[in-house]
């Protein structure tokens, strides 16, 4: 109903099946989805004789000989060779993530800072280990911290000090996107009400941008967790080390073993992809916590609810709309 004419204007007919929150997806119409139908049918069909022609190959090649699978039977081939190597690639994962994420913080808001230096120097440091390919750093630390220092460094050492420089500079990266992707009033409407530079920082951009930027981190971190595998060149101990050197050194094995540890470092990435999916939609939840209006802006309910009158609780006789004031 508009307020000038009193006249009520016609619904706006809503299409079945859509999102009113979504402004960026059209609902497909009947060709559309006779076509994803066709397409989904056509990629199942792609997925189903690749997988048999692997199946087809490795049985010509006497890879799905039983001979060969039945070491994963085996309990202590598990307790002995499999499960030391995940333990070490979740503990080289673990360190190097619990270094990279301040580091990439620090980093990342010092790449905002006002002052030159400041910004200048965390730019050239994040951008100097982007540039350099983490397996290089991983032979750098490897090799080099022996040659020029004279340093004992393990191959657990030279994999954490890798990925923490690397994903390290990944995250600062993030962090400074995600900071610039609040609305600038924010920061300007801080200013304003007196809060100080550090202030609105910490307890205005920070905190939106941190729920903003949270499945990039979570994402860069599953990259970490992968990038771990690197340590096999430096003959680190961990799971790709496990099934690609010493199992099919005992049981020939190299095509079921990999499948094998390929299997748990998917199952390892979803563990941590659910993870991600928890926190953003814990996130989310605790977003709408603002209270709801007791109705539509510009109702007839909207308007009776503000026209009622105020009454004092100990005043029988006070104006509508004006409390009695209480006599001292």
């Amino acid at each position: 109903m508009t307020a000038v004419t009193g006249e009520r204007r016609p619904a706006r007919r809503r299409v079945q099946g859509s999102d009113p929150m979504n402004v960026l997806y059209d609902v497909p119409g009947p060709r559309a989805r006779i076509r994803n139908n066709v397409l989904t049918v056509l990629v199942i069909l792609a997925v189903l004789f690749a997988v048999y022609v692997m199946v087809t190959k490795l049985g010509e090649k006497k890879q799905l000989d039983p001979a060969l699978w039945t070491p994963f039977l085996r309990g202590d081939v598990w307790v002995n060779l499999i499960v030391p190597g995940l333990l070490n690639t979740l503990a080289a994962a673990a360190v190097a993530s619990l270094i990279a994420v301040p580091f990439g913080f620090v980093f990342g808001i010092a790449r905002l800072s006002e002052h030159a230096v400041i910004r200048l120097a965390a730019g050239a440091v994040v951008e100097f280990f982007r540039a350099i390919p983490l397996l290089i750093m991983i032979f750098a630390v490897m090799f080099g911290g022996s040659a020029i220092f004279g340093l004992t460094v393990t191959p657990f050492t030279a994999v954490v000090v890798g990925l923490v420089l690397y994903n390290g500079s990944v995250l600062a990266e993030i962090v400074r996107a995600g900071i610039l992707a609040v609305p600038r009033g924010q920061g300007e409407a801080a200013l304003a009400i007196g809060l100080r530079k550090s202030q609105v920082m910490w307890m205005i951009l920070l905190p939106q941008a941190v729920t903003a930027m949270m499945p990039a981190i979570v994402a860069q971190l599953v990259v970490l967790l992968k990038d771990t595998a690197l340590g096999f060149i430096v003959s680190f101990e961990d799971l790709l080390n496990a099934g690609a050197r010493v199992l099919p050194s005992n049981f020939n094995n190299i095509i079921p073993s990999v499948i094998v540890i390929a299997i748990v470092y998917i199952i390892i990435n979803l563990a941590v992809g659910a993870v991600a999916v928890w926190l953003e939609r814990r996130s989310r939840r605790s977003r709408k916590t603002a209270a709801q209006p007791i109705a539509r802006p510009g109702s007839p309910s909207a308007v009776e609810a503000i026209a009622q009158p105020i009454v004092h609780p100990d005043s029988s006789d006070a104006v509508e709309g004006h409390p009695k004031r209480p006599t001292m």
